[in-house]
């Protein structure tokens, strides 16, 4: 069971914290508890009626109106929703509620409704990215336990496995090529596998080499089949000092080689190397190999 303060709810959820204590008191919408000290706590299931009842009020329902409905309709409503609504808010909503339920089914229905009306990269982009990025407030305030975390990653990740092997692999040595890999400690690879999606679906040649790759592994590989571009991302597994560090390392290791750096951790590096391109954001990714293109 999470436990959540109001301002936690007001990060996941998008509403105020001002609006959920005139919703509790007026309407009695939500329940929460009381520490000794008097401050507001929230559980799981407070979390997830607050979300559903967000996801109505952004469809046209009043607040006044659905606080006169049980949970069962209110469930009734929202499921109709997710089906039919093409709001990214509303879907990523419904994404957390599938989260805290660890609803296989919920979760596979949003994602497939988001891919037949955005399409799968945009889906990623608009719908998936920001969903983790809340994942992550949810990690920092421990209210999202390894289980749950787990079990949404490799959802995602069969989904961007499925597409990744859905587009045809170019074998003209001609197109520019990618070695894509993450360094020995890190392990989130779902950023990387979406940019292999990218890659493939742009024509260009990829070897994909996945997570945990020691640098003199990587110069192994290289030597069998160079290509012209590596990529690699930092998340999560290193200190800016050992970024900095790391990075110049792979400069020099591959001088003839332009490296792209990707990922969180790289946000605040600044590089004088030539062959260094830093690409924080998966927007700066898109937009860098859309030149290429």
């Amino acid at each position: 069971m999470g436990s959540y303060s109001i301002k936690d709810l007001e990060r996941l959820s998008g509403i105020k914290a001002h609006t959920i204590r005139i919703w509790e008191k007026r309407y009695g919408l939500i329940h929460p508890e009381r520490t000794s000290t008097n401050i507001r706590t929230y559980c799981d299931s407070e979390l997830k009626k607050l979300l559903n009842i967000s996801i109505l009020n952004r469809n046209g329902l009043k607040v006044s109106k659905i606080a006169q409905l049980d949970n069962n309709e209110i469930l009734a409503l929202v499921n109709k929703l997710t089906t039919d609504t093409n709001n990214a808010d509303s879907q990523l909503e419904s994404l957390y509620i599938a989260l805290i339920d660890l609803d296989e089914s919920m979760f596979d229905k949003v994602l497939s409704r988001a891919i037949i009306q955005m399409g799968f990269e945009k889906m990623v982009t608009d719908l998936l990215y920001p969903f983790f990025y809340r994942i992550g407030i949810m990690w920092q305030t421990g209210t999202i336990t390894p289980a749950q975390e787990h079990f949404i990653s490799n959802l995602v990740r069969q989904k961007l496995i499925v597409a990744i092997d859905s587009v045809v692999s170019t074998t003209d040595p001609g197109i520019a090529s990618f070695t894509l890999y993450l360094p020995e400690k890190e392990m989130h690879e779902l950023g990387l596998l979406f940019m292999h999606y990218l890659l493939k679906k742009r024509g260009f040649r990829v070897l994909y080499l996945g997570a945990v790759l020691p640098v003199e592994s990587l110069k192994a590989i290289h030597k069998l089949k160079p290509s012209d571009y590596i990529v690699t991302s930092i998340v999560g597994s290193m200190p800016g000092e050992e970024v900095n560090y790391y990075l110049n390392k792979v400069s020099a290791e591959f001088p003839d080689k332009i490296i792209l750096a990707t990922g969180q951790q790289v946000e605040s590096f600044t590089s004088d190397k030539e062959n260094l391109v830093v690409l924080p954001s998966i927007t700066n990714f898109i937009d860098y190999i859309e030149k290429i293109s």
